[in-house]
């Protein structure tokens, strides 16, 4: 099998070197940047399978990091933010990262995140074609593509593996620990702002599109996709 690359951006050298020691006791390759640019560069010439992204670093931050990065690749991206920021996850998670670690952080945490992550990208790059259509909504896992009336959409990848999610199960209800179980792939520490937010984003973009189906809450419980 071949051996995954993990990029490691942080502008405190301790933080590295301890990230380092985690990942490559694990038999991942490194490569690391202390900078927003120097992470963008690193990221064209390594090609790394995954990025664990601090959010404040000099030159360009976490966030204008991930926006870069997300403008050419769907690359696997963990950032790393200071406990209790809850507008840097969000945020982050808005600009399509797919997972946060909050500092300070546990080595079993960190290992645990960068595996389920991988093993989600490794699941969505198999061959079989994921597909589901619905009046005016296609949803393509494969291609990680949403065309809503006939119109290609932004979403980021957690988002597009959410409504995907839902959209394969139409009318089942499921609690906010389900899906981030079930879509984030592992126990996400009970975060449930996160899973809302990613709804809040799916509704903007689905919100009105078609009386056959729409994004429900069910209140005391949790989200279902509802089809006619």
């Amino acid at each position: 099998m071949e051996t995954k690359k993990i990029e490691i951006v942080d502008d405190d050298q301790n933080i590295c070197e301890l990230l380092r020691l985690y990942v490559e006791r694990e038999g991942y390759e490194i490569c690391m940047a202390n900078d927003g640019k120097k992470a963008i560069e690193v990221f064209e010439s390594e090609s790394p399978d995954l990025v664990l992204l601090d959010i404040m670093l000099p030159e360009l931050d976490g966030w204008q990091v991930c926006r870069e990065i997300r403008k050419k690749s769907q690359c696997p991206i963990i950032m790393l933010t200071a406990k209790g920021e809850i507008f840097d996850k969000v945020l982050g998670l808005e600009l399509g990262a797919d997972d946060y670690v909050t500092k300070p952080f546990e080595a079993k945490e960190v290992i645990a995140r960068i595996k389920a992550v991988l093993r989600r990208s490794d699941k969505n790059d198999e061959n079989e074609i994921k597909e589901i259509s619905y009046d005016k909504l296609k949803i393509n896992l494969t291609n990680y593509e949403l065309i809503v009336d006939g119109v290609q959409v932004d979403a980021p990848p957690k988002e597009m593996e959410l409504i995907y999610h839902l959209a394969s199960n139409p009318n089942r209800v499921f609690t906010r620990d389900q899906l981030l179980d079930e879509v984030w792939g592992f126990n996400y520490y009970g975060d449930s702002r996160t899973v809302d937010v990613h709804v809040k984003r799916l509704r903007e973009k689905l919100e009105g599109v078609s009386d056959k189906w729409s994004l429900k809450t069910v209140w005391g419980v949790g989200y279902k996709f509802e089809a006619k």
